[in-house]
Formats: structure tokens, C-alpha cells, sequence
């Protein structure tokens, strides 16, 4: 009897749990295999089963500009899950490319990052790009424009919006791309912070401030009404000077404001975070917390910035560059602990102080597969060619399957 003849063919549902339990990377290859495997692959029902066991195991992911190279590195890391903290966990690195992006730094919503303007060949264009699986989608150029813009998520409808001041830009679809003005009626002008926005539940946030008696505004922007509403945020006007050292963070589906402050106490150096939440909308009411972190030898000797917020609440915060030994840091204000987390696997080159890297690290992603399938993202970060700055020669960059 030859081996195998009666071996009886696995059950379709175990077929799909074994499929949920990889990386939306490889769900995308399967697809292509058969109409059939692409058929149940794009199902409502896998795509449901997908995405609940991704939000079960959320992940760190790392963003790493190397500047100095015009590089960008995506890695993933396990993330802490019922404040059960591990000494060291291990990145898996995904993806890189190279190109020229400008001082407009990304975006980030529902896993994929948004570039205002990286530049190809000879000319700047918006980029869009999952960091995991390496496809990207280059945008239409807005006229007139070279502001930073952000990326928000329809969880309604599934779909991507860049907002770019008061001009808007569906991602994704059929049909021509351009974009679009909303009007806006306020008796104030704003002026853009350069601090990162960030979209919860389906609003995008971004911190701005008024040109007449300069004070803090946040815009709210639905992204699926296109609606604009501004808050008044003048709670946070000690750092108007300094935006950048606010960093807004989704604290249990509420915005949140994270300050950092540093300072050398009895010879040692104590970190205390001031955060504000938006507890109420329509009132636009502001609740401030104050936290000084126990004491932390490597916390108290790095640099260090706000990654953002766990859906558990733990505070993340990270070190700011790439190096050996690299750390994460967990703060749980409900029991006033820090633990320290080793990351490992930026390799090498990375962990060079001649050639580190800046870190934006995004909390809680997860891989969504039918937000993967609603952008439509065709293209691979491989082929992206790019203009040598020393040679003006046209460069074409296979980065996806390369090592670091």
C-alpha cells in the first residue's frame, strides 16, 4: 500500500486555524496559489478569525531611521501581555528601503505608515507603505504644499485618509485620486505643531496652536464624517516653546498628552511624567496626572522618548536610538512599577555608534488583513528606484529579502 493513499484530508476549520496563526506576510503568498486558497483567504469569516488572534498578540513595532544612509528598518517584537514582563525578547526584521524622506516624519494608523514626501528619481511624492509585508503606494502630490500630513483610519468603512491641513486624500479604491478642500469656518489661525497625530477609533488628533495670542488648540478630525472640531488644549501652554516634547498617546480609547521631564535629584536622576487626558469631548475637560518613575540605572543614563500607551495602560517608553544592550520600558501607574525589557536583533550594523539609527516605536499593532485588502497596495518597497546624490544616476534598491 503506498504511503499516504488513506490518509483522510484535514478539516477546512483546522486548515483555518493553523492559517491564523501566521504572519499576514505569508497569508498573502497562500492566496496566490489557487482561486480557491484566494477565495477563503479574503473570506469575511477568516479575515474575522485573522484579526482576532493578532489582537490577542500585539506587537511592538520599530521604525528605525538611519538618516545619515537615507534608510528606514521595520522590525517587530513581541509585546508584554497581562503585565507578565520577560527580561529579553527578540525582533523579527521585515522589511527596509532607502529613499530620500524629508524632515516631515511619518505617520503612523491601523499598521501602515504614512511618508509626507520622499523623493524617487526627481520628484517628492506622499508614500504609504506596510512595514511588514513591504508594499507601498505612492500618493498623488498636493500643489502648493510641502506641510507635514497625517495618516487616519475609517474603522467604519475601512478605509485611509491622509489629511494634510484642510485638504483630504482617500487612499486606496478605484478611480482618479486627488485631492480635496473641506471648508472650514473658525475665527482663529492655526498653526501646526510639530508633534505626530494620532488616530483613535476612528478620529484623528493632532496638536496645533493660534497665531493671535498663541495658545494650544488640538484639531479632532472624523475621518469618516470629515468633520473638524477644535478643543482647546491651553492646559498644555508651558511647552509652546517646545511642542515636541508632547507626545500624544491613545490612553483607553482617550487622547492623551505625555511630557517628559528629567531632573538630577540627591545625585540621581528621577524621570516624572506629566500626562493630560481628554476625559470629555464636548466639554473639552483636561484631567492631569503626575507620575515620578522609581529609580532606574539605565533608564536614568539614556536617552529616552514616549512610545505611547498599551491597551492594558501600561506607559511605554523606549530608547531613543539603536545600541547594545537596547531597552524598553514599562510603567504601570495603577501599581507604580518599571520594568526594564532587553531588546535584541537590530544586528550589528545598527548597533554601531557610528551608524545607529532613530527609533519611533508604535505600540499595539496588529496585522489586519482586511485593511491590507481595502488599500490594495501593489507595489514593493524593492522597487523603489531613487537618485544617487553623489552620481545623479538612477539607483533601484532589492531590499526586501535583504538582510541586516
Amino acid at each position: 500500500m503506498e504511503r499516504g493513499r488513506n490518509m483522510e484530508p484535514l478539516p477546512t476549520d483546522l486548515i483555518l486555524e493553523i492559517f491564523t496563526r501566521l504572519p499576514s506576510k505569508s497569508v498573502a503568498r497562500f492566496r496566490t496559489l489557487s482561486k480557491h486558497w484566494a477565495s477563503t483567504l479574503r473570506s469575511p469569516d477568516f479575515k474575522k478569525q485573522f484579526l482576532a488572534r493578532s489582537s490577542a498578540r500585539p506587537r511592538l513595532l520599530f521604525a528605525v531611521e538611519r538618516y545619515q544612509y537615507n534608510e528606514w528598518f521595520f522590525f517587530l517584537s513581541p509585546q508584554p501581555q497581562n503585565r507578565r514582563y520577560e527580561k529579553s525578547l527578540p525582533l523579527d526584521y521585515h522589511t527596509k528601503f532607502r529613499g530620500d524622506v524629508s524632515r516631515y516624519i511619518c505617520s503612523y494608523a491601523s499598521g501602515l505608515i504614512y511618508f509626507p514626501f520622499v523623493r524617487i528619481i526627481e520628484e517628492e511624492a506622499p508614500l504609504i507603505c506596510n512595514p511588514i509585508t513591504g508594499m507601498y503606494e505612492v500618493l498623488a502630490v498636493r500643489k502648493y504644499s510641502r506641510s507635514r500630513g497625517f495618516l487616519g483610519f475609517d474603522t467604519i468603512d475601512k478605509q485611509f485618509k491622509v489629511l494634510d491641513f484642510y485638504s483630504i486624500l482617500t487612499v486606496g479604491g478605484s478611480g482618479e485620486v486627488n485631492w480635496r478642500t473641506q471648508n472650514v469656518s473658525c475665527d482663529l489661525w492655526y498653526h501646526r505643531c510639530s508633534t505626530a497625530g494620532i488616530c483613535i477609533n476612528g478620529v484623528l488628533y493632532y496638536l496645533a496652536k493660534t497665531f493671535i495670542e498663541p495658545s494650544f488648540v488640538v484639531v479632532r478630525f472624523d475621518v469618516k464624517s470629515e468633520e473638524f472640531e477644535f478643543i482647546d488644549a491651553a492646559c498644555l501652554n508651558d511647552h509652546l516653546e517646545h511642542p515636541s516634547e508632547l507626545s500624544l498617546v491613545n490612553f483607553k480609547g482617550k487622547l492623551g498628552m505625555i511630557s517628559c521631564n528629567v531632573a538630577d535629584a540627591c545625585g540621581r536622576r528621577t524621570v516624572e511624567l506629566c500626562m493630560w487626558v481628554l476625559e470629555d469631548v464636548e466639554t473639552q475637560e483636561w484631567v492631569k496626572y503626575v507620575y515620578t518613575l522609581p529609580h532606574n540605572e539605565i533608564l536614568g543614563s539614556c536617552e529616552f522618548k514616549v512610545a505611547g500607551v498599551t491597551v492594558t495602560g501600561d506607559i511605554v517608553l523606549c530608547m531613543k536610538h539603536t545600541c547594545k544592550p537596547y531597552y524598553v520600558f514599562y510603567f504601570n501607574p495603577e501599581k507604580n512599577t518599571l520594568q526594564s525589557v532587553e531588546i535584541h536583533g537590530f544586528g550589528a550594523e545598527l548597533e554601531s555608534v557610528e551608524d545607529r539609527g532613530e527609533v519611533y516605536a508604535f505600540v499595539d499593532h496588529v496585522e489586519d488583513l482586511s485593511v491590507d485588502d481595502g488599500l490594495q497596495l501593489k507595489s514593493s518597497v524593492s522597487h523603489i528606484k531613487t537618485l544617487c546624490s553623489c552620481c545623479k544616476k538612477v539607483v533601484q534598491h532589492n531590499n526586501i529579502e535583504e538582510k541586516v
